[in-house]
């Protein structure tokens, strides 16, 4: 980067490498060295105002657009399932069962909600590894589930609150043992006013946890209590 003043921006320097995501992207920082370019920090020139013709930064500077994109909202893990009033035992909503942070089981099931799955979700790896596989692995787990499921007469499935509470407790154990707490990200919930700060994924890995609930469906789904009526 030519310009000392963008290159001083670009460098991260409120949280530890590697504890947010890193730019690898092929010539992303010789981007800021083309002549149509221009980076402003909006930690110190933050947006006013949006005119018709663009924006007005907050020490008045006009910047004329032809297209403003931007984003909103980013509630990571646990944003889409609170805006859906799931109702478990006793009419309980699980937004008020998370309202101190997520509480799973192996990221696939909260006690007092026999049969819900949110799969990729908080207490699994999901984004801290390759998502898509994340999925394709909590897939063909909950169809050998179902399967042991009707096979064996069951009704139903549901996390044992022990259970829950030892998940939860080594996914905040793993996560302490790291960086990862240091970095105000999405990954705890940072990014959102008022969000609990809690480190939300598992973090000892793809492959680990891939064994772990492998034993888990092995062993007869130990910590899930199996329902016949």
């Amino acid at each position: 980067i030519e310009d000392p003043d963008a290159a001083d921006l670009l460098v991260p320097t409120d949280h530890p490498i590697g504890t947010k995501r890193i730019v690898t992207d092929s010539h992303y920082y010789e981007t800021f060295n083309r002549d149509d370019v221009r980076l402003v920090s909006l930690r110190e020139n933050a947006i006013e105002r949006i005119e018709s013709s663009g924006i007005v930064l907050a020490d008045g500077t006009r910047v004329e657009l032809d297209a403003l994109v931007f984003a909103t909202g980013f509630d990571a893990m646990t944003g889409a399932i609170d805006r859906v009033d799931v109702r478990g035992r006793g009419g309980r909503a699980l937004r008020d069962v998370w309202s101190e942070g997520p509480r799973t089981y192996l990221g696939l099931g909260v006690d007092g909600f026999p049969n819900l799955f949110n799969l990729t979700g908080p207490g699994s790896p999901s984004v801290m590894a390759n998502v898509v596989l994340c999925a394709e692995q909590h897939v063909d787990w909950l169809g050998d589930c179902l399967r042991h499921l009707d096979e064996h007469g069951h009704r139903a499935i549901e996390a044992s609150e022990e259970a829950v509470e030892q998940w939860v407790a080594q996914c905040r154990d793993r996560a302490a043992a790291t960086l990862f707490p240091a970095a105000n990200s999405w990954y705890l919930g940072a990014n959102i006013p008022g969000k609990p700060r809690v480190f939300m994924p598992f973090i000892g890995g793809f492959g680990v946890y891939g064994e772990i609930i492998a034993d888990v469906a092995a062993s007869g789904y130990k910590g899930f209590v199996l329902i016949r009526d």
